[in-house]
């Protein structure tokens, strides 16, 4: 749910009633992951998706019909089910979704959600767990973990909940709820986690979804050319946080490239060496220029970032190979180095480029092939964990 935060923490602050249904397991070509999400207030508005559309009208109802009983809820809609036609999933994949009622007046969920939609908001980084298998009255449950360890809420019942979920020791399940969001936030992944409800591996299963929220991942564009204007544009609509940096500062400037995050005047080694950049972090090395290229990359290459992608023609990429193996980078470090940049798709003008750039890095972050769909037996939607990941204001940290 904390890919659509924004507009949950204003719904939160104006006092809405309002149900959220969140993908908790998704099996085939399920368009949607784990951590997506659709909510709809008391007065029918809807924001969100589930699906791409395939069942947001049946999940639109459910999350009416929580609002009504008050009660949390699991459904699962797939293509073997007698109704798949009927609500839509007619791409073969399976969803499993989680609709929580989240009514204004609850004084012990809410204020969790409310906590952890405002943290995801703001760019703060937080974990959201909840119980999404396990006894009836526990399903929904929330955690909110922050970095330090610290939290709020807890999934344990209340001391007047009935029924066998009355014996689960809140205090050991929530330690290591604690300890599984901690290791999935410092990745900035959401995923589900098995655990016993006497928070080892013991006693009856329960199934946790843990949300991270981190902040945007970075994209540093080195080099203000006219290219760097449109990957830029498109680095945005990805989510990244982006960053142009150039040592001519006739050319790096922010009337230039408006829509960047940030605009650097500094020789591009020195910047690297200084900014924080990590396991999400894109570079996109567009100057093509020796005296640029070979000092920052011969830093990049020895860093574990997500991707290093550089511009130039064959030739200028088998000369720079030379001077980079002369300043002692070897095979595997080479071997990260995405020269030419981009994936070949005839790209001339800029905005073509960036969409070549940008095709690439996905298809790194997500494990692609590039090649078309059209005739091929791979599969649309790939499953492969990285360290790349979109936060969660239309990117979420990442997913699994």
């Amino acid at each position: 749910m904390l890919d659509i935060a924004a507009e949950l923490h204003r719904w939160c602050e104006e006092g809405r009633d309002f149900a959220v249904a969140t993908v908790v397991s998704v099996g085939g070509s399920a368009p949607r992951q784990p951590g997506a999400a659709l909510a709809v207030d008391g007065a029918g508005t809807a924001v969100g998706s589930v699906s791409g559309g395939c069942v947001e009208g049946a999940v639109y109802d459910l999350c009416q019909d929580a609002l009504s009983t008050g009660r949390a809820v699991r459904e699962s809609f797939g293509y073997s089910d007698e109704d798949a036609f009927a609500v839509g999933l007619t791409c073969g994949g399976t969803i499993d979704i989680l609709v929580t009622p989240v009514p204004a007046a609850d004084t012990g969920l809410r204020p969790v959600l409310a906590a952890a939609l405002s943290a995801a908001a703001h760019g703060r980084p937080a974990a959201l767990v909840r119980i999404v298998e396990g006894p009836a009255e526990l399903l929904g449950r929330a955690l909110l973990v922050r970095p330090d360890g610290s939290y709020e809420g807890s999934l344990g019942p209340a001391r007047d909940t009935p029924g066998p979920a009355r014996d689960v020791p809140a205090p050991a399940l929530d330690r290591t709820a604690v300890d599984e969001a901690r290791a999935l936030l410092e990745a900035g992944r959401t995923a589900t986690v098995g655990v016993g409800a006497d928070g080892g591996r013991c006693g009856e299963p329960l199934t946790l979804l843990v949300e991270s929220a981190v902040p945007p991942p970075r994209m540093i564009v080195f080099g203000a050319i006219d290219f760097a204007g449109a990957l830029v544009r498109i680095g945005k609509f990805l989510g990244y946080h982006v960053t142009v940096c150039d040592a001519r500062p006739v050319f790096a400037t922010a009337r230039r490239f408006p829509e960047a995050d940030e605009v650097v005047v500094e020789w591009p080694h020195r910047y690297l060496d200084a900014t924080e950049a990590d396991a999400r972090t894109v570079l996109c090395v567009l100057t093509h220029d020796a005296k640029f290229d070979i000092p920052l990359l011969e830093r990049a290459l020895r860093r574990p970032l997500a991707y290093v992608g550089a511009m130039g023609s064959r030739r200028t990429h088998e000369d720079r190979l030379r001077r980079l193996r002369e300043a002692g980078l070897g095979d595997l470090e080479l071997a990260r180095l995405r020269s030419p940049i981009g994936l070949d798709l005839g790209a001339r003008t800029p905005e073509e480029t960036a969409l070549s750039i940008a095709s690439e890095i996905v298809a790194t972050r997500r494990g692609g092939s590039g090649t078309p769909l059209t005739g091929a037996r791979t599969p649309i939607h790939h499953d492969v964990p990285a360290p790349l990941g979109l936060g969660p204001t239309g990117p979420i940290g990442s997913v699994a």
